[in-house]
């Protein structure tokens, strides 16, 4: 493996990180529309803090599947045509929430609450279906000799696949009421915080079911068993900071906490796979591997320095789109700004 391959199966892990730490707490506010919400005016409040920022969040996931596609092609091939039914679901998730802003912000009033529930189900979805997704490409899939992935409905959905989707999607819901608690002015914001309060407690049984089945189930024990100890250490760490900032109202600390437990998960994830980018549950000599599913070397380099051009663009647009937007909002539509 060369120095340029392994920068970029870190770069494609950083691209997820921001990824699911800023559209983590998106899906989590999108969840939060039906179930945090007692009347409109709340439900106007809820979806105010994420209006400006949410499709600029969605980027960085693009990003990271073009970032896959030019630097390991092979990996881009043998993923996105072995999962192409979970991702076209995903992709329709993530439709049925984008369109609902639009059509929600311009329909009758009555008409609302069809628009918040394709907000609420588009962000369950795709949120549970990414679990799904990872989960069970880092506990193995059926990969022949040709790369090609020929498996059934349950190395889809197994129990780990299914315990994983549903830890996400929790993660995510309590980053959302995080951010909520952040962002938001009144009875919604002291709410937020006391379902967060009362949430982690079940994410922690959650996350010792998810352990142990990670154990047992994958070879990352096996293969890096100290780097995984580390990101299982940091993922329950951040999680129990994040709880005990809800109860002193440290409500930034909360928000970072956990958005540092999903990036704490992803990089569980990528520092048990390598130097693997997809494991085959037929033999390990079907593994895929970095060095043979990158570019050249030169495609590596040309990418190297345009991301070296333009990523600093990208996060002084995004730092700069969240300082306009910082303002807590106390009303059904976005605050003023000082």
């Amino acid at each position: 493996m060369s120095f340029l391959q392994i920068l970029w199966f870190i770069l494609i892990g950083v691209l997820f990180s921001g990824f699911f730490f800023l559209d983590g707490f998106d899906f989590g506010v999108g969840m939060a529309v039906k179930t945090l919400a007692h009347n409109e005016s709340e439900r106007d409040q809820i979806v105010s803090t994420i209006g400006p920022v949410w499709d600029g969040n969605e980027v960085w996931l693009i990003t990271a599947g073009g970032a896959m596609f030019a630097s390991f092609p092979y990996w881009y091939a043998t993923l996105f045509s072995g999962y192409y039914l979970i991702l076209l679901l995903i992709l329709v998730g993530l439709i049925i929430r984008g369109v609902s802003f639009e059509f929600r912000a311009k329909c009758a009033p009555y008409q609302k609450n069809i628009w918040d529930n394709a907000m609420a189900i588009g962000s369950v979805m795709a949120t549970f279906l990414f679990g799904v997704m990872f989960i069970s490409m880092i506990k193995g899939m059926p990969i022949d000799a040709k790369g090609n992935i020929s498996a059934s409905f349950f190395d889809y959905f197994n129990w780990f696949s299914i315990v994983g989707g549903i830890a996400l999607t929790l993660l995510c819901y309590l980053h959302g009421l995080n951010y909520i608690t952040i962002k938001t002015k009144g009875v919604i914001s002291d709410r937020a915080q006391n379902y967060a309060q009362a949430l982690y407690w079940v994410l922690y049984v959650g996350e010792v079911v998810f352990a142990l089945l990670l154990i047992f189930q994958t070879d990352f024990m096996r293969v890096h068993p100290i780097a995984t100890l580390i990101c299982l250490v940091l993922i329950v760490g951040f999680s129990v900071a994040a709880h005990v900032a809800t109860f002193i109202n440290k409500q930034g600390m909360a928000l970072a906490c956990s958005g540092l437990t999903l990036i704490s998960l992803v990089a569980l994830i990528f520092c048990g796979l390598f130097p693997r980018v997809m494991i085959s549950s037929i033999s390990s000599k079907y593994d895929l591997l970095i060095h043979s599913a990158s570019s050249s070397n030169y495609t590596l380099i040309v990418m190297t320095v345009a991301t070296c051009i333009l990523v600093p663009c990208v996060l002084a647009y995004t730092i700069w789109a969240y300082w306009i937007f910082r303002k807590r909002i106390s009303m059904p539509r976005i605050g003023e700004v000082k």
